[in-house]
């Protein structure tokens, strides 16, 4: 019997959960499904341009376990893009934190906010408007739930 999945941590959802070629409608395409851990590993990877062991801790996975779920991800949607199908985000056990922290370029005040109230204008502080994400999810190793990683021959963390 397989051992239960890792939570997953993502650093947020997509602003779309369904793409398709233009022009043609969805009833006629076939959909590939793109989980959402395999979302967030393309995030983190290529449009962060994280290396995979930082996109591994903030994903609260091995190193070798992410690039399993990147590379899975990359032939989905080269796979889309090449034979022109539907890629729908959906579904995986994942997490995601309650909160987001930004930390400010100009007075280093490090402040967090709910996720769904939006990117705010402003540090809170100093009334900077340079400022950015902190961290991808504001979660450390040490709180992430029950979550465990293999460490050498049987080990856990």
């Amino acid at each position: 019997m397989a051992r239960p999945k890792c939570c997953r941590m993502i650093g947020g959802r997509p602003a779309r959960k369904v793409f398709k070629p233009a022009g043609v409608p969805m009833s006629s395409l076939e959909e590939i499904i793109l989980s959402m851990d395999e979302f967030e590993a393309i995030r983190l990877a290529d449009l962060e341009g994280l290396y995979q062991e930082d996109a591994a801790d903030r994903m609260n996975v091995s190193r070798q376990t992410f690039g399993r779920i990147i590379a899975n991800a990359r032939r989905k949607v080269a796979r889309v893009l090449s034979e022109g199908l539907a890629l729908r985000i959906e579904g995986g056990e994942v997490e995601m934190p309650d909160k987001r922290a930004f930390e400010c370029d100009q007075c280093r005040h490090v402040w967090e906010l709910q996720y769904g109230t939006g990117r705010p204008s402003e540090c809170p502080e100093c009334r900077g408007q340079a400022f950015r994400r902190r961290d991808g999810h504001g979660a450390s190793s040490k709180d992430r739930g029950n979550c465990y990683r293999k460490q050498g021959r049987g080990g856990t963390s």
